[in-house]
């Protein structure tokens, strides 16, 4: 008996130190964005987590600014499994075959962000990222980044002012119907080649939230930087769904609490972060910051109606009838 226990006993500890052995589970995170804006902290925060939750044995691996792959590539890298998580721009997930998260580019759907967040942190916006499963992906949590804001070389108040340009947007039949409506030619090019693009002249101008166009330096490139909050610019952090359901369910449960955490870190940094890159680009002295009156954003909507009609066929009539119900619920 004692001989079975001292068997045993070694037994235990040699597997102890085999698992101790063990090399970590290694998440490769990729993102197009910089480390600085609300992205990349949500993903440094969920790096910090998910290694402390996991004592060690997750390791997360952030290549922020496309350093492992860019915007469409990403996609593909992630069906693949040549990178297991990735937190791209709602406006993407068309290549996905999920071309409902383009609702999310409907100008002026959401008129702030506690409407945003009744679809995102809902039932509706639950029901979107389940979805993602038949495209072999898991879609674990939304993050927040900010309203987007228009920006050229020369003033932009009334609609009539971008026609004509050539307006940098990301690849969604959404944002070419917005850019079109206003008479503006748009243009799809990657994010990282956007400074070079308006530096050389290829474009004329971009739509960005405040964080993302000040991390880039796109001050330095644009004369003009208008606040019109015309449209929405989040993430969905998505994971190949392979790998994540080949994780052992006690790391699996460990990583699903620190993106929760990390999503509320997200949404609670948002905000700040964008109206400081706001303040640093007035600070510039390189590009003038317009705010529209409530008149002007008026004239904008206007100029905007249709495109919600137009694309109702392309998103789903059904999906923005039930948004719109759900934010006008009290």
């Amino acid at each position: 008996m004692k001989l079975l226990a001292l068997l045993f006993s070694c037994a235990l500890v040699c597997s102890q130190v085999a698992y101790a052995r063990q090399e970590p589970i290694l998440i490769r995170f990729s993102h197009v964005v910089a480390a600085d804006t609300p992205k990349g902290k949500a993903a440094e925060r969920f790096r910090q987590l998910a290694e402390q939750a996991t004592e060690g044995r997750v390791r997360v691996r952030i290549y922020p600014n496309s350093e492992l792959y860019r915007d469409r590539e990403e996609l593909e890298a992630l069906q693949l499994g040549a990178v297991e998580m990735i937190a791209p721009s709602l406006s993407k997930f068309g290549p996905l075959g999920a071309r409902e998260f383009q609702v999310f580019d409907l100008p002026f759907m959401f008129p702030d962000k506690a409407a945003l967040h009744r679809i995102t942190d809902g039932p509706i916006g639950e029901g979107m990222l389940q979805r993602l499963r038949l495209k072999g992906v898991i879609g674990l949590a939304f993050w927040d980044n900010g309203f987007k804001s228009f920006s050229a070389n020369r003033p932009v108040r009334v609609p009539s002012d971008l026609a004509g340009l050539r307006m940098r947007i990301q690849p969604s039949r959404v944002l070419d119907a917005q850019m079109r409506a206003l008479g503006a030619q748009p243009m799809t090019l990657r994010f990282g080649e956007v400074y070079d693009a308006l530096a050389a002249g290829v474009v004329d101008g971009t739509e960005n939230p405040p964080s993302n166009f000040y991390t880039q330096g796109m001050q330095d490139v644009q004369s003009h930087f208008t606040v019109s909050n015309h449209g929405y610019l989040g993430y969905a952090v998505i994971v190949n769904r392979k790998f994540w359901e080949g994780l052992p369910p006690d790391i699996r449960r460990e990583l699903e609490g620190a993106m929760r955490e990390a999503t509320r870190y997200a949404s609670s940094i948002a905000q700040e972060e964008n109206d400081r890159a706001l303040e640093a680009i007035r600070e510039s002295g390189r590009t003038q910051v317009d705010v529209l009156t409530e008149p002007e954003r008026e004239a904008w909507k206007k100029a905007l109606a249709g495109v919600s009609v137009d694309m109702e066929a392309h998103i789903g009539a059904q999906l923005i009838s039930d948004i719109r119900r759900a934010i006008a619920a009290p």
